[in-house]
């Protein structure tokens, strides 16, 4: 498990996280999130070792995190950095090496990843040579090549077309099923919400959110149902249980008032129109990211 206890990290006048805490068992996908300035990457890099906290501490299984250790975490950050003039085969060993593999062991695992990525015809390319997506599945192959027990990505997403971010998003969730601890940091809401088991959301350095993201939802949620139909559905709006209602083509998302149950309004309409569908809406991450943002910024007003 990893643990982290009441960090705050300064800069001169400015308090870039404060007073943050957050545990991440095995085998569970961690998300941090928050705008621009957040403190995200700060947060990450504390954990890290890459800087130093102002106070807190961070345990990996109650022991420090110290230099040995860093051996077995992956880290992709947010900013990519290659030796752009190396072949991918060379730059991938280089970094193996910092993580103490043997050569013999790296060059086995970088083949099997470049076969896995779909990049081995690029083995002895140089890097510039590549496109960006490429690029970035290389950068990607230097965090995990040393099979680490902390995964800690930082938008690891960016610049990959659908087709490669499912690629992604699926070894990710690979090595939850292989009992990694793995630390997520993205704008990509929907992302977010497909692989994260639990969040962290944070603005200015400031806890606004920790916990599951079912939780979340249901503590953000209206109650809203989602009907395509057949008919005219206007008469939905002057029921008493309907707070209010969308009309589109096809459907309409009808927000009931909190005393009553989806279910029972189900019963109530079904004879009145011909109903295709009935489906209760969860509020999506991405608003709740909004109105959470949003919120925190009024209250500092």
């Amino acid at each position: 498990m990893l643990s982290v206890e009441n960090l705050r990290k300064e800069y001169k006048n400015i308090v870039a996280v404060d007073n943050i805490s957050f545990k991440v068992e095995e085998g569970r996908i961690f998300g941090i999130l928050g705008p621009n300035g957040a403190g995200k990457t700060t947060t990450l890099r504390t954990v890290l070792n890459i800087i130093k906290p102002t106070s807190g501490t961070i345990t990996f299984n109650n022991q420090p995190i110290t230099n040995e250790f860093l051996n077995t975490i992956g880290y992709l950050p947010e900013e990519r950095g290659l030796y752009k003039r190396s072949k991918v085969i060379d730059v991938i060993l280089y970094f193996a090496g910092l993580k103490k593999m043997l050569r013999n062991s790296a060059l086995s695992e970088a083949k099997s990843w470049l076969k896995k990525l779909g990049i081995e015809q690029y083995t002895n390319n140089r890097i510039e040579e590549l496109s960006k997506g490429n690029q970035q599945k290389v950068q990607f192959i230097i965090s995990v090549i040393h099979n680490p027990r902390l995964l800690i990505l930082d938008e690891p997403f960016t610049g990959f077309d659908p087709i490669n971010q499912t690629l992604i998003k699926e070894t990710v969730l690979s090595f939850v099923t292989d009992g990694k601890i793995i630390i997520l940091s993205t704008h990509q809401m929907e992302t977010a919400e497909k692989l994260c088991s639990d969040i962290l959301l944070i603005n200015k350095g400031v806890e606004l959110y920790q916990g599951s993201l079912t939780k979340l939802k249901t503590s953000f949620g209206t109650n809203t149902v989602k009907i395509e139909f057949d008919g005219d559905a206007e008469f939905l709006n002057t029921l008493t249980e309907v707070k209010n209602m969308d009309r589109y083509s096809n459907f309409v998302e009808v927000q009931l008032k909190d005393n009553i149950d989806p279910s029972e309004f189900l019963r109530m309409i079904v004879d009145k129109i011909n109903i295709k569908s009935f489906s209760v809406l969860e509020p999506t991450l991405n608003k709740i990211f909004i109105d959470v943002i949003e919120q925190s910024h009024t209250k500092q007003v």
